[in-house]
This record gives structure tokens, C-alpha cells and sequence, in this order.
């Protein structure tokens, strides 16, 4: 691909690098505890070392650089670091299909992405680089795991995972294919398995998870955590299950304990526990299919709102304890273990989901909430479910309970009669961290048959991943095929020991790599206190939306449970959230190889330079919103540049004086966009940033033509151009300063003050409105007294033409925004 033709001097592939190497020898940009400085700390979610850098990897990257660089010229000690989120499965992957160890795959990976981030120019202290996958990073993890259970947040359990029956391994989620569920290396149907496996105690802060009161995040990330842990209130209730002679206790979770005396069935999931016990004879074999079916969908697809409801009694009955009434006990795939309790009470009468249960399979319908002032309506004439509260009818002794005491009513019925309670429930699980896969860092756990499970000692940490392993086509860890990694001692009783073989999620190393950055090289813990009190918490975190229902609850749940421990202080670990969007391909598609739709950032960068492609990405789209790359508008961010460099640089004088006024009018004019630019740092809005230099410009280029060159203010037109351009195109800026003989480094220099009075604007719009309608507008200068502005509001050709016939009787004016007529 050709190079655009560069003006005499400027030259992206011989200035880009040669500031690249100055900033590294000086440490331009090394950031260090400095208490007399205030402290900024931008932080920007890791990347996962996949081989190459893509172009959302600088979307996400260059913009908060050039906001990074902003806040260290407004006076702040700025620490911007970066790393590489290392373990996971598409290394194991890689392994499996390259036949190469999944340390030498990422390790490479790593060399090739620093190499490329470096290129970028970003402000990063590559001395502060963490690596999750290094055994310095990951005996750390470990340690932290440990302390989760030590301080009982972390447990063991039986939960479900995905389980290929002929490859005899658990699968992660990628590795399941298809509509139809099957298993991506033998193409089995795949089906859900009981394992015991690792857990942290996430519920237990889900009410702290609601607050957000303390930090400034984005209301949609708001809004999808509170979904996502979905707070209900209601009430525990005891059925009976006619299992035995006693029957056996059947929990439910209900938010409308009110519509009790509506229950007509029961509804449990295929996976529950009772389901066997009381499942009749008859309907064994339609039961036991029924269950294989449901055990290979997911929970999403369980749940799909346009999915068919279906279900198959059990031929058992459960008895409804405030009634005594005997209720068919159904199974149905749209309930799931892991919410609630696995079981449902039905009450088709109020809830739209049991009400089509309940007409598909002919099942009863008693309606016992009838809302204020309705007629009386029987099961058989709804057409709906009446889903709002009411009127307790058909209900025994609380027949007649109004809808505000209905709640308070029932629950103290129940408790009083011993078979429920007041609670309050979630729809967030505790996090499963195990996963049974070698290429994580290992749950430092063994287990001894006298002594149980038992943590590694601290001075045994890090529990190493052993190198010579053996990869199997069927996809086991080769934890478990290892001969010797597996067998140790009990670090209680000295006695034979078995390791831990399952290793931990991924998100456990990113839920505190905020930390490890501190202090990359410390060994007395996961950092060094004094960094922390420093530099902690984060200022401004950024990385995309789609980590707001996992990372950032984890993390923020992390930094809780370790505040708690005392091993960290503050409720919060990152102040302020933002989010930016996806760059799309030029087919308004998702970025991916098999579209042949990949932006290739080293090819721009070699074409263009760096600069260039780091403007165009703050240019081209609303960095929170992102859109479809274009690759013909690169070309004018490309223009622009080489105007920057022609006008400051390179333009010869040509003595020419300045006509009256221009000088000032440019002087004007710098200062307004020195104040949104200002502006739009502070509130990253990148893309009008970039528009307004590219404006400003315009400006710079009209009054050297009118000889703007020649007066005392060129000087400082350069001199803020230049700095206001530094964080967006620091190479180019850097050798601009240098060239025009200022002094020391453009981004060692001080964020200009805005010249308040030169910012001001002149002239406003004034909005002339007749009885709250527009009828015209006027441009006035925007120290117009009162009265004047009510004068040429009266007089203005639009208010004319609609008063004619009419009598003022008010003039309100809003000094500089509007003049609002009041006539009749």
C-alpha cells in the first residue's frame, strides 16, 4: 500500500519512534508515589493475549491515553499501566489444535501485542506490566483464594456443569455447538452433570452491590447489575410432598405469598431432588425423558421468553399449607435449580407464565385477588392473568384482606402456623471459580483423607503448573492425566495427599489485577500498602458494557470481601466507570475473520503513522457509543496533521501585517475551543475534541492569510495549539514544540488556563417566542441590557406579524436565552 505523499519534513515513520525511545530513556512517563502531587489513576481493562492487537484494541486503548495525558497536564501524578489477562481456555484450544504448549502460544502472544501497544505511543509505565499467567502474579491469586476461605467466602458444593459423555471432560461454553447442544470436538449431544466444584460467597453482599451511591457509573451498567442480582421480597413456604407416611418438606420462594389460596399446582425442575421420589410408576418413563431433554439446554435457552412452555406431571401431589388442599406436582424445563429453590408454587389466575401452563394442559384456575371495585370473575371467563394486587377473595380466614395488609396478613399467618416466613431473595448466584482445565492458576487446596480439605500453606505458594503435560484429544485436563503433580503430603498430618486438580476462573485474576499494578515486583503480599494508599482507588476505569454483569461485579465484590479481611480499605475499588462501544467492519458487521471484516491497526500505522490512527479513532465515532469503520475518513484525520505541521512549521513568512482585528479574533477564537476541549476531556467526548482542533485550524489557516503570522499573539496561538494537541497526536506534537524552539517537552508543560474573558461569547441567539410559541430569532450582543433585549423582541418582524390585532400584557425575558410575549 502506498504512502499518502508526506510534506518536506514531517515523517510519521521517522518521528513516532525516535520520541518513542526519548520518552523511554528519560521515563517520561514512569508514574511514582509523589504525595505533594495529587494522584490520578486511569485504568483500562487488560487485554487477553490472542496474537494481535485489533482495532477495537486501540479504540479502547488510544482515547483514554490522550485522556490520561490531559489529566497529568492539569497537574496530576498520573499512573496508567497496562498488562495481559494470560490463563484461559483459547490456549488450551490453541494447544490442542498446534500441538504447542499453551505458556509458549500466550508468551508469544505477549511480545507481539507489547510491541504493538508500545507503538501506539501510549503514556503506559511498562514497569509496572503484570502478566496473570507469571507465577509472581498467580501465587498472589492463590494467596487471595485461600484468605476467601479462610474467612469462610469460599466453599465447596455439587453444581452442574456441561459434560461430553464420549470425551468424558467437563466443556466450557464455547466448546458447546449448535441449537441441538453438542460437544465441538466429537460432535456428542452434550448433557448436564453434577460436580463438586468451588465456589465464592457473592450473595452474601448483594444488598452492598445495590449501592451504588459512592461511585459514578454508567446508569445502564447500573441497571443491568440490579437486574442481574434481582433483589425480590417475599416469603418462604413450606408445602408437603406425599412422599412416605410423613411426607417430606417442599420450599418455595413466592413474591406474592397473597395469591396462596390460588395455588392449583405445583411446578418443580427437571433437576430437583424430589423429582424421582415422586414420580409415579405410570409416568416414569415419560418423567425420565422429560428430565434427559432439559439437562442438555442451557439455562438461557430454558428461559427464552418465545420458547414453548412445556412440562410433564409426575404423578405426585404436594399439600398446600394454608388450605390443606392436595395440587398435582408437574415438572416444567422453565424452572431451574439454580433460582429460588427449584420449585414453584402455580398460580395461573395471577401470573401470565403459570396462566398459559395452566390453559395448555387443562389444569385449574381460581382467582383469589380481585382488584378494587371489579365484578366477580370465575378461572373459566379470563382470557388473562390479573397480575396486580387487590381484594383477598376465596382466601379463608383473610378472605377480605385489602392489598396494602395482604403481605404483612399472610406472612404472619404462616409464621404463626410454623410452615413460612418473611425473606428476601436474589437472582445472583455465588460465583463458581472452578474450572476443570489445566491453563489457570491451581486451587491451592488438598485433600487428605483424615483431614480434609486443607489449604497450602503460604510459604509452599505458588502451587506451579507442571510444564511436562499431556494433551489427549478428548479434552481432559492434563492436571488429572498428570502421573506425579497431583500426589502430595497433608500439610496437617504429614499423611498422603491428593492436589486439587480443577484450576480457577479467569475472572478471579482480573478481579484484583488493579492491585498487582501497585507493586509488580513486591513479595511480602499482593502489593505494597504504601502504593495502595497512594494510588488507591482507581479514578477512572474503562472497558466495554459487556462485562457489567460479571467482571465488574466480581471485582467489585473482591475488594468488599478483602475490605472486610482488612487487607484492603474503602467500599469501593474504582471511583468512576465509563464504557466504549464497538467498532463495527465497514459492513456495518461484527469484526471477525471468517467475514474478512478485520481492521488491521499496523497496517494504517505503517501507512499513516500513529498519530493519525489514534486522532482518527477519537474522530470517527462517539467513543461510548463506537459504530462502523470507515476507512476513506482516516484521510482527512491524515490532511489535517500535515496542515498542522505545513502552518506551524514550515509556512515561510511572508511579512505581510495584520488587518485590525484579526489578531484578537483568533486570539477569540483559540480560547473558545481551549474551553471545550477542556470541557470534553474532563467528560470524554473524544470525537468533538478532534473536530474542534480540525475547526480551530480553519481559523489558524484564514488569519495567517490575513497576516495573523506577524503579530505577538501567533506565538501563543502555537503554543496552546500545540498543547491542546499534545494528548491526541503526542508525536507530532513533541516535534512541533522541539522544532519552534520551546522550551523542555510539550507534555511536561501545564494544561493552559482558559482566558475567560477572550472565551466569552460576543453574540447570542435570542429566541423571541408569542404565547410560548417561536415566531422569530435574533442575534444580539450578549451584554444587552434588559430592556434593550424586550425592545427588539416587540419589534422583530416574526412578534409583529403575530400580534397584529392582539394587546401585550407581559414580556418575560430570560436574559441571553429567550423573550416570551404574553399577548391576548
Amino acid at each position: 500500500m502506498e504512502k499518502p505523499r508526506n510534506p518536506r519534513g514531517y515523517d510519521p515513520a521517522e518521528i513516532e519512534p525516535k520520541w518513542q525511545e526519548r520518552w523511554e530513556a528519560e521515563g517520561l512517563y514512569r508514574a511514582d508515589v509523589d504525595r505533594d502531587r495529587p494522584k490520578h489513576y486511569a485504568l483500562t481493562m487488560l487485554p487477553y493475549p490472542s496474537g494481535d492487537l485489533h482495532i477495537g484494541h486501540w479504540y479502547s486503548i488510544c482515547p483514554v491515553d490522550a485522556r490520561a495525558r490531559f489529566m497529568r497536564m492539569r497537574g496530576a501524578n498520573v499512573l496508567f499501566p497496562m498488562g495481559f489477562d494470560a490463563f484461559g481456555l483459547p490456549a488450551e484450544n490453541a494447544a490442542i489444535k498446534r500441538n504447542i504448549h499453551p505458556k509458549e502460544w500466550t508468551y508469544a502472544n505477549i511480545d507481539r501485542m507489547r510491541g504493538q501497544l508500545r507503538r501506539m505511543g501510549t503514556m503506559i509505565d511498562w514497569r509496572r506490566e503484570i502478566v496473570s499467567a507469571d507465577p509472581e502474579y498467580y501465587r498472589w491469586t492463590q494467596w487471595l483464594f485461600l484468605q476467601f476461605f479462610k474467612h469462610g467466602l469460599a466453599y465447596r458444593k455439587y453444581a452442574a456443569v456441561d459434560w461430553c459423555p464420549s470425551c468424558n471432560t467437563t466443556l466450557a461454553r464455547e466448546q458447546v455447538i449448535g441449537d441441538d447442544r453438542r460437544c465441538e470436538r466429537c460432535d456428542t449431544p452434550v448433557i448436564r452433570k453434577e460436580l463438586e466444584q468451588w465456589f465464592f460467597r457473592t450473595t452474601r453482599y448483594a444488598d452492598e452491590l445495590l449501592d451504588f451511591s459512592r461511585i459514578d457509573w454508567p446508569e445502564r451498567v447500573q441497571t443491568l447489575q440490579r437486574n442481574w442480582i434481582g433483589r425480590s421480597e417475599g416469603a418462604h413456604v413450606v408445602f408437603t410432598a406425599e412422599i412416605g407416611e410423613a411426607g417430606e418438606p417442599l420450599e418455595i420462594f413466592t413474591t406474592r405469598p397473597d395469591t396462596l389460596w390460588g395455588a392449583t399446582f405445583m411446578v418443580l425442575a427437571p433437576e430437583h431432588p424430589l423429582v424421582a421420589r415422586l414420580t409415579s410408576d405410570a409416568q416414569r418413563a415419560e418423567v425420565e425423558a422429560y428430565v434427559e431433554t432439559a439437562t442438555r439446554q442451557t439455562d438461557i435457552q430454558r428461559e427464552a421468553a418465545d420458547k414453548e412452555k412445556t412440562g410433564v406431571w409426575t404423578g405426585g401431589w404436594a399439600i398446600n399449607p394454608v388450605n390443606g388442599e392436595k395440587v398435582p406436582v408437574w415438572i416444567a424445563d422453565y424452572v431451574l435449580m439454580g433460582y429460588g429453590t427449584g420449585a414453584i408454587m402455580a398460580v395461573p389466575a395471577h401470573d401470565e407464565r403459570d396462566f398459559a401452563f395452566a390453559r395448555k394442559y387443562g389444569l385449574p384456575i381460581r382467582p383469589v385477588i380481585r382488584p378494587e371495585g371489579a365484578e366477580p370473575v370465575s378461572g373459566d371467563e379470563l382470557t388473562e392473568a390479573l397480575t396486580h394486587d387487590g381484594v383477598m377473595v376465596d382466601s379463608g380466614p383473610l378472605t377480605g384482606t385489602p392489598a396494602d395488609q395482604a403481605y404483612e396478613k399472610v406472612t404472619a399467618l404462616l409464621e404463626e402456623k410454623g410452615v413460612g416466613r418473611g425473606a428476601v431473595t436474589y437472582r445472583l448466584r455465588d460465583w463458581l471459580i472452578s474450572r476443570q482445565r489445566y491453563w489457570g492458576a491451581a486451587i491451592p487446596i488438598v485433600y487428605c483423607q483424615k483431614d480434609g480439605a486443607v489449604p497450602v500453606p503460604d510459604d509452599q505458594l505458588p502451587v506451579l503448573l507442571p510444564d511436562d503435560i499431556e494433551w489427549r484429544p478428548s479434552g481432559e485436563s492434563p492436571l488429572k492425566l498428570h502421573p506425579t503433580w497431583s500426589k502430595t503430603t497433608c500439610p496437617v498430618c504429614g499423611g498422603e495427599a491428593r492436589r486439587e486438580t480443577d484450576t480457577m476462573d479467569t475472572f478471579m485474576c482480573s478481579s484484583w489485577y488493579h492491585l498487582r499494578y501497585l507493586s509488580p515486583r513486591y513479595d511480602q503480599g499482593p502489593f505494597d500498602p504504601a502504593e495502595y494508599d497512594y494510588w488507591m482507588p482507581v479514578d477512572t476505569y474503562t472497558g466495554g458494557i459487556e462485562h457489567a454483569t460479571m467482571h465488574l461485579i466480581y471485582t467489585r465484590f473482591f475488594h468488599k470481601g478483602l475490605r472486610d479481611m482488612g487487607i484492603v480499605q474503602g467500599d469501593e475499588p474504582m471511583l468512576q466507570l465509563r464504557n466504549q462501544g464497538i467498532i463495527l467492519g465497514e459492513d456495518s458487521e461484527k469484526m471477525s475473520k471468517s467475514r474478512g471484516n478485520v481492521v488491521a491497526p499496523d497496517d494504517l500505522v505503517d501507512r499513516y503513522g500513529a498519530d493519525t490512527v489514534r486522532a482518527y479513532l477519537m474522530f470517527f465515532a462517539r467513543w461510548e457509543l463506537g459504530g462502523p469503520w470507515n476507512s476513506r475518513g482516516i484521510e482527512g484525520t491524515s490532511r489535517w496533521l500535515r496542515r498542522v505541521w505545513l502552518m506551524f512549521v514550515e509556512a515561510e513568512e511572508d511579512g505581510k501585517e495584520a488587518a485590525p482585528g484579526i489578531a484578537e479574533g483568533l486570539w477569540r477564537k483559540t480560547q473558545k475551543t481551549l474551553k471545550q476541549v477542556t470541557r470534553d476531556f474532563e467528560t470524554l467526548q473524544f470525537n468533538t475534541i478532534v473536530a474542534a482542533l480540525m475547526e480551530l485550524l480553519n481559523e489558524v489557516s484564514q488569519a495567517r492569510n490575513e497576516g495573523a503570522a506577524s503579530s505577538p499573539v501567533w506565538r501563543n496561538v502555537q503554543d496552546v495549539y500545540l498543547r491542546m494537541m499534545a494528548p491526541v497526536a503526542p508525536h507530532a506534537a513533541a516535534e512541533m514544540w522541539e522544532r519552534l524552539g520551546f522550551e523542555g517537552s510539550v507534555h511536561l508543560q501545564d494544561w493552559p488556563d482558559v482566558d475567560e474573558a477572550a472565551a466569552r461569547d460576543e453574540e447570542v441567539t435570542l429566541v423571541v417566542q408569542v404565547n410560548g410559541k417561536l415566531r422569530d430569532r435574533l442575534t444580539v450582543p450578549v451584554d444587552l441590557p434588559e430592556e434593550e433585549m424586550r425592545q427588539r423582541a416587540l419589534a422583530s418582524e416574526g412578534a409583529q406579524r403575530f400580534l397584529e390585532g392582539m394587546t401585550v400584557r407581559k414580556v418575560v425575558v430570560v436574559p441571553g436565552r429567550l423573550v416570551n410575549i404574553v399577548a391576548t
